[in-house]
């Protein structure tokens, strides 16, 4: 590096924001993630050895340490080490780096490794451009995502890759990170003085929801905006962490693995009868800014699907919900949605409407059979010789009975077409389905066949 860009880094590394400062330098340093790089782990033993030749894709939310773990491995690689940002680089930059890669392997036998920040934000065709120096080992990728590479990273490159799955930090490694950023001199605020309250860091690390650029970000605020009373002292209270993160960094991307496991544990703990639950991913979803109507959505196929005729009026109250949402809109229409939850959650739950399915997939697979003849279109079916033939062959045995003319409302009589077994249908007896198990178990005794 020449002399003068080495001196506009280290200015640009000084200017540089809290988070960036204190991004950690080395694995003893980096906090979190133990599964993935704590002591005795794989990947650790392999970063430790320099012996990284399976290519890896960090999995995880913003600010649980992607970045960072892929730059310690730079620090610690004798390889040579490129970085491209897929929100600003494109295939020009690949093909140059690949280029280089292999210009390097070629005469010094040097290898390459290619952190790709964002590599989701490529396309399929730019993504294929790093399979065949992934397959050949020219490059040895590291891919930094915040969505699920199952769905947004091609299935080659995936194969191709160790995929690790960062959780987010919890508040006892977030404050710990906070305390270091206050105490280190060169790095951090340690040239300062500084007295912070212990439940003024607390709060920056709980309300971080997880990410410690968040957490960081915070502090830096504080400190920043606090003037040193007459002693030097800078005092970080409270009320200065209150101002400083004045709502909980809620990890949620409405249309990333946040929307789709959020919306999953609403709707299971929804079916789990636990209203409690339900409300509070009900709230995480609406103060995040998820759409009520995809929520309401939601709630109304569930209606059917899990409660559907234990609860025969749960269709009814949801929809209600759902045209009172639209008249009234938010921040009021919460009430609607929590309405529609509540009911949903404490009412009595039956799959049995997905009988269906189970009829569509035996029509799908045996084809259809036409209904018998006495349940046809008479006037369709029984014109001049038909009918004749009707009366004559059939008779009595194939004629339509109207359940209306029998005292109890029903008659025995066949309705599927012959050959055809039904019995998809199958009440569970919870709530509402017990008269209709009831109803069964008369047909049942009564000759129904």
């Amino acid at each position: 590096m020449e002399l003068f860009e080495h001196q506009r880094q280290t200015e640009l590394q000084k200017q540089a924001p809290l988070a960036a400062r204190m991004r950690p330098c080395t694995l003893d340093e980096f906090v979190g993630q133990e599964p993935i790089v704590g002591e005795g782990r794989l990947l650790r033993r392999a970063i430790e050895a320099d012996r990284l030749f399976s290519s890896l894709i960090f999995w995880g939310a913003p600010g649980t340490g992607k970045t960072t773990l892929a730059m310690i491995i730079a620090n610690l690689t004798r390889a040579r080490f490129a970085r491209l940002n897929a929100v600003l680089d494109g295939v020009a930059d690949l093909r140059r780096v690949v280029q280089e890669a292999k210009e390097r392997l070629g005469m010094y036998g040097e290898r390459t490794i290619l952190l790709v920040d964002e590599i989701h934000r490529w396309n399929k065709a730019q993504q294929d451009g790093l399979l065949p120096v992934v397959e050949d080992g020219t490059i040895i990728l590291i891919g930094a995502t915040t969505e699920n590479p199952y769905f947004y990273v091609i299935a080659p490159l995936v194969s191709r890759s160790r995929v690790f799955r960062f959780e987010s930090l919890g508040t006892e490694e977030i404050l710990a990170l906070l305390q270091r950023a206050l105490a280190d001199e060169e790095r951090g605020y340690g040239a300062l003085t500084i007295e912070a309250d212990a439940d003024a860091l607390a709060h920056l690390a709980e309300m971080a929801g997880g990410d410690v650029r968040s957490a960081l970000n915070a502090l830096e605020l504080a400190v920043e905006s606090t003037p040193p009373d007459e002693n030097g002292v800078r005092h970080i209270t409270l009320a200065v962490a209150e101002e400083s993160i004045q709502q909980r960094a809620l990890q949620y991307d409405k249309s990333g693995d946040e929307h789709y496991d959020t919306i999953s544990a609403f709707i299971k703990s929804i079916r789990g009868s636990d209203a409690d639950a339900a409300l509070y991913y009900l709230a995480k979803m609406v103060q995040a800014g998820e759409d009520p109507r995809f929520i309401m959505r939601r709630l109304l196929i569930l209606a059917a699907e899990d409660v559907g005729l234990a609860s025969p009026m749960a269709i009814s109250v949801v929809a209600g919900c759902a045209q009172a949402l639209e008249w009234v809109g938010l921040p009021e229409g919460q009430y609607h949605l929590a309405e529609a939850t509540l009911y949903l959650a404490t009412a009595p739950k039956s799959n049995s409407v997905g009988a269906y399915w189970q009829a569509l997939r035996y029509l799908e697979e045996h084809g259809y059979q036409a209904p018998p003849i006495y349940l046809r279109d008479k006037t369709q079916v029984f014109k001049g010789a038909l009918r004749e033939h009707y009366d004559r062959t059939l008779g009595e045995r194939a004629a339509y009975k109207s359940p209306h003319d029998a005292p109890t409302g029903w008659v025995a009589q066949r309705y599927l077409p012959e050959g055809v077994p039904g019995g998809w249908f199958k009440p569970k007896g919870h709530g509402y389905e017990q008269r209709i198990l009831d109803t069964l178990k008369f047909m049942r005794e009564h000759g129904k066949k």
